[in-house]
């Protein structure tokens, strides 16, 4: 394989895709909402610590971290890939499989990618393999929706000034996301007098005024600049048919991988809280996350990134790369300056759903894909 896999790696790999899988369905049960990783958490470092890793621990931000050779180097290479899932559920997942895929929510966002990971660790443990630099392994927590990236920034906040490249594992095979999109999330509120609906009618009505206000956001005509979006994701409110609503609240976002269009989507959406306030309406407004847009990244050192991140996955799957923008937990470095690239190791579907599904005969290749980018930064790959 043009010598980017030695036979010793490509060997483990082929024989280890039942261990990969078995892992998964063990992990793919536990459950991990965003800041409620801890069951995840505990089992990763647990199970890294049976492989013979040493200084594993868990940060406050609920990460599993795994130093290797940081003592060593300054210079600190980050690869990770998130623990969280989208859906709420504490009790154990349900997963099945089936006709060759396994399914379970979350399963490849990104449990997958997360198993690639600390099966690629597995090997380099098992053959003492050395880094060329430091490298900080990392189950990262809360990077799915209000999770809001926090793990990614506890781990920047720590190590940053010593980070020189990033890689996160999250996506489907042929993903390379090279840029961010970024995004601001509000909860906006609305409080009325309310009242009985035949008693009371003519009461202001929490409901009418929160759609009053989704119509006036959705007239909006978006920036043509660079892609942006915006979207009122959910509503509620109200207590019963016969009650006039003295409560309504939504969760709205706007998105863009440029900060002037992000810029002028605020605007837009200040203008248009602060004309409701001005007509007497009782609003509300929580901002429930940011997430940054790239920074003043060296271009040069991001290419170079990228084009490796493209060239090992073509080459395993002969196939062309989809490299673009996207909310990822390459955000925040990108954002810092640091080049940064989040790519998949696994192909699926239906992700962010309960009936999310991998294909397992994809492990194999994303097996190779995974040990392709670590292995870069060890000696004798």
């Amino acid at each position: 394989m043009d010598n980017i896999l030695s036979e010793q790696a490509l060997d483990y790999i082929h024989s280890h895709v039942e261990k990969n899988i078995n892992l998964l369905s063990e992990l793919g049960r536990i459950p991990a909402p965003s800041h409620q990783e801890d069951k995840r958490a505990a089992f990763v470092k647990s199970w890294l610590e049976a492989q013979g890793a040493k200084g594993v621990y868990i940060d406050e931000a609920k990460n599993v971290i795994y130093p290797v050779g940081c003592d060593d180097h300054e210079d600190i290479v980050v690869i990770m890939a998130h623990m969280d899932i989208v859906f709420p559920d504490l009790e154990p997942l349900c997963l099945e499989i089936r006709d060759g895929k396994m399914y379970a929510p979350g399963i490849g966002d990104d449990t997958a990618n997360l198993v690639q990971l600390l099966m690629t660790v597995k090997y380099i443990i098992e053959n003492k393999k050395k880094p060329e630099t430091g490298i900080l392994f990392v189950a990262n927590a809360c990077e799915e929706g209000l999770g809001n990236l926090k793990g990614s920034k506890a781990i920047i906040d720590t190590w940053g000034s010593r980070v020189k490249e990033f890689i996160s594992f999250d996506g489907y095979t042929g993903g390379v996301t090279n840029d961010a999109v970024g995004s601001h999330r509000y909860q906006v509120t609305v409080k009325t007098e309310g009242g009985h609906s035949f008693g009371n009618f003519g009461n202001s009505n929490a409901i009418v005024s929160l759609a009053s206000i989704i119509g006036t956001l959705y007239e909006k005509k978006v920036p043509t600049a660079a892609k942006t979006t915006y979207n009122v994701g959910t509503i509620s409110g109200g207590t019963t048919v016969n009650s006039i609503a003295q409560e309504a609240s939504m969760l709205y976002e706007f998105r863009s991988e440029s900060r002037d269009c992000l810029k002028e989507m605020e605007q837009f959406f200040d203008s248009v809280i602060e004309m409701y306030r001005h007509m007497g309406m009782d609003l509300d407004v929580k901002v429930m996350g940011i997430r940054p847009c790239a920074g003043d990244v060296n271009r040069e050192k991001l290419e170079a990134l990228t084009q490796r991140s493209c060239y090992i996955t073509e080459l395993i799957t002969g196939q062309p790369c989809d490299v673009g923008a996207n909310s990822t937990d390459s955000n925040i470095p990108l954002s810092m300056g640091i080049p940064a690239n989040t790519l998949g190791t696994i192909r699926g579907g239906r992700a962010h759903t309960r009936e999310e599904w991998v294909d397992l005969s994809s492990v194999e290749e994303g097996f190779k894909i995974a040990m392709a980018v670590v292995l870069h930064y060890f000696k004798e790959a």
